[in-house]
């Protein structure tokens, strides 16, 4: 639990935490080790990154302007490493450039939460129905993006693909409306459904679980903040003890009214891990924060983040709840291709004890989540690795059976390095490190977008 008396930012001061002010191109970082050749795509990082002045001491953590950083790699070599900023009406505007094309939802259209790749597009997505922008091959935006005029509001910062049928899952939600929507996008890009669902207050619903046959909705005590907004807040959520906490079992073609909501102690969850049946049972697995923009509203967590496994018995309306693993984590993957059913293999980015509000970690965890065993890859002295992705050695592949790809500042370069470690070694040295000569700031999400 945290300990009020002793919370600090004072890390949000750090380098790795500091906007960079340029956009930059390299061409043909160099590279130690060797990259395996069917590594053949991008790995994009995206976060807030302010254009102009930022104090962390008065400016939300997560209102910067949107930068996405890149690097293309290909025929085991490193391409390129570039970094944007997402032209949204603020950048542009500040940069002199035309605006961005594409409709319009919600009072922002800054989408630097999250990335994506599906129906051939790559997406930059972000909170309280911001829209999503598409991204081109070099990191360009393209237009803002509605699903081809099919989305009926704003979408989500962390949807969830379906392996199997390729749709695209999302909890759109926006302060003005008395609902969230259930949001279902085909394999092709379009909306196919959009399920408004009853919520008491204005919660924020950052993410959902998906198993198989249903999502797990999560309706959790940061709300809407009217005040917050009216001081000029550019995110105004906030703890809200009177809101409570409960979640929403909905069958994936389900209506409101069919929703089976559930109490649970307060917290917060920024990044599931994965759901799964299990007979009667939904198995949820998050990574659950006691407390999240309370005593600290301008940064994301004030307290440990750790692994949590909720167990919901559909039938008897319960939920039982527990703590999996006792290390300070965040970031969770997982071998996609398992999303929604039972899984084996989760990697984080591992803290040290008593961080909070932290965005990067000195190692990588890998959890055995059928023997509950650790491994630790250690990143090394002053260095620190962010959200990571996971790249299976083939279609084929056992789960698991890969590469985990992470960018790590090293403070006594002042540069970051994008990390290769094969699971097959997971606590031995990186089979390859790419070597940026710029510092990559921590970020929220990372993706893995494979081809050109």
């Amino acid at each position: 639990m945290l300990d009020y008396d002793t919370h600090s930012t004072s890390h949000l001061l750090s380098r790795p935490y500091q906007p960079v002010a340029d956009e930059v191109t390299v061409t043909a970082p160099a590279v130690t080790g060797t990259l395996p050749r069917e590594l053949d795509g991008r790995f994009l990082r995206i976060g807030p990154n302010a254009l102009g002045g930022h104090d962390p001491a008065v400016d939300h953590g997560c209102a910067g302007d949107a930068m996405v950083h890149g690097v293309r790699l290909h025929d085991g070599r490193a391409q390129w490493y570039r970094n944007r900023w997402l032209r949204t009406d603020r950048v542009t505007a500040a940069l002199g450039e035309l605006p961005t094309p594409g409709p319009r939802y919600g009072l922002s259209d800054n989408a630097n939460a999250g990335l994506i790749q599906h129906a051939g597009r790559t997406l930059a997505l972000g909170d309280a129905g911001v829209l999503p922008h598409r991204l081109g091959p070099e990191l360009q935006t393209v237009d803002r993006y509605d699903f081809g005029g099919t989305l009926p509001d704003g979408f989500s910062a962390r949807p969830v693909q379906d392996p199997l049928t390729g749709e695209l899952h999302a909890v759109a939600y926006y302060h003005e409306l008395t609902h969230v929507s259930y949001v279902t996008v085909d394999a092709f890009g379009k909306v196919r459904r959009a399920e408004p669902i009853a919520v008491k207050g204005t919660p924020m619903m950052h993410a959902l679980s998906l198993t198989d046959r249903h999502a797990v909705l999560y309706d959790l005590p940061v709300t809407y903040s009217a005040a917050d907004a009216a001081a000029g807040s550019r995110v105004p959520y906030r703890w809200d003890d009177g809101h409570g906490a409960r979640l929403g079992v909905l069958p994936r073609e389900g209506r409101d009214a069919d929703v089976l909501w559930m109490d649970i102690d307060p917290c917060f969850v920024f990044h599931p891990v994965n759901a799964y049946e299990r007979g009667r049972e939904i198995v949820v697995d998050v990574i659950r924060h006691e407390r999240a923009f309370d005593r600290d509203p301008l940064h994301p967590s004030e307290s440990a983040p750790a692994m949590w496994r909720w167990t919901i018995d559909r039938v008897g309306g319960s939920v039982s709840e527990r703590q999996l693993f006792d290390g300070v984590e965040e970031f969770p993957c997982i071998d996609e291709r398992w999303s929604g059913t039972r899984h084996r293999w989760v990697w984080t980015v591992g803290m040290a004890d008593g961080s909070v509000g932290a965005l990067g970690g000195r190692s990588l965890v890998r959890h055995d989540m059928t023997t509950l065993r650790t491994d630790v890859h250690d990143l090394g002295p002053g260095r620190e690795g962010g959200a990571p992705v996971f790249v299976p050695r083939g279609p084929s592949a056992p789960e698991g059976d890969g590469w985990l790809l992470t960018l790590v500042y090293d403070a006594a370069t002042d540069r970051s390095e994008l990390v290769v470690v094969d699971t097959a070694d997971f606590t031995g040295p990186p089979v390859a490190v790419v070597h940026l000569p710029v510092r990559v700031p921590h970020g929220l999400a990372s993706v893995w977008s494979a081809g050109s």
